[in-house]
């Protein structure tokens, strides 16, 4: 049976349909569709900014946060005239730079959504991103270790953004200029990972493997390279809570926040009053660690 449809709305002139409007998507932060979709929409400044120009994969959830999920990379057939799509490895990706595409997503019960790190047609990446994994379902000191690493970035005169996964995570940004290759930004990843692992082996761990990870934290530099995804900034997050991966200043880091307090609930006023904290950083020297790191490895 198809979804009856309830409705039109048209947002920059454009014509979405809005099906089961009443339908609980987050049930136990009360969240229809309908208010899933005005939360979208205030969303739509600060999450379209780092999927715009890039490759889409999206999760949806068809019956709620509580039913079955599936991966979406194609574009999905039939689809309205406003819908951007790129090729790319024989996959037909949405590419989300307006708002209409994010309503009509958020429409289908598109929950998540997990750009690529680089732009379509291109092999560069936009940011740098260490994606600290916890091994545990509830990890105390995931906040502790964001810190950890926001330091030596420090130390290394690298300003950073972390952001909640809206999971169990932490995601540390760091803008860069166009130009750096994922694999220079990699072999920094190990350096800084080697670093923190060999200073608090309980808490870092480089094993990829989660059966060999014990309880530590898994130091992620390998999952920001081309073809993969990490949850975009401001992206909903399908969990009970309704959570969004939400950018953190560093003192709300040093006091322990959990990535449970940031929600569709709460996120519209806290946007109103920081804006967007990665927005705010400019383009780290990058470059400099790179130069210093390969006249350690050929000294003249």
């Amino acid at each position: 049976m198809g979804q009856a449809v309830k409705g039109t709305i048209t947002i920059e002139g454009q014509e979405i349909p809005i099906t089961n409007p009443n339908k609980p998507l987050w049930p136990e932060a009360g969240v229809t569709k309908a208010l899933y979709l005005r939360k979208l929409a205030v969303l739509a400044p600060f999450l379209l900014k780092y999927c715009q120009h890039r490759l889409l994969t999206v999760i949806r959830w068809p019956h709620g946060i509580h039913g079955k999920f599936f991966y979406q990379k194609n574009a999905p057939q039939p689809r309205p005239d406003y819908i951007e799509t790129t090729l790319q490895d024989d996959i037909e990706y949405i590419v989300l730079n307006k708002l209409p595409q994010l309503l009509w997503l958020g429409n289908q019960a598109a929950l998540e959504f997990h750009p690529s790190l680089h732009q379509a047609g291109s092999h560069l990446p936009c940011e740098w991103m260490i994606d600290l994994d916890p091994s545990r379902e509830v990890e105390p000191r995931i906040m502790e270790a964001a810190s950890i690493v926001g330091e030596v970035l420090a130390s290394l005169g690298l300003e950073s953004v972390p952001k909640t996964s809206g999971a169990t995570g932490v995601q540390i940004i760091v803008p860069i200029r166009t130009g750096v290759t994922f694999d220079e930004l990699r072999s920094i990843g190990l350096l800084v990972g080697q670093f923190v692992t060999e200073k608090h082996p309980h808490l870092f761990t480089l094993e990829r493997l989660k059966k060999d990870r014990g309880t530590a934290i898994y130091f992620d530099y390998l999952q920001h390279y081309q073809g993969k995804t990490l949850s975009a900034p401001y992206t909903p997050r399908a969990r009970p809570g309704a959570t969004v991966s939400t950018p953190l200043t560093w003192d709300e880091v040093r006091r322990d926040v959990s990535p449970l307090d940031y929600h569709l609930l709460n996120i519209e006023e806290r946007l109103n009053q920081i804006g967007d904290l990665i927005g705010k950083v400019p383009p780290q020297p990058v470059e400099d660690i790179l130069k210093h790191m390969r006249a350690k490895a050929h000294p003249t």
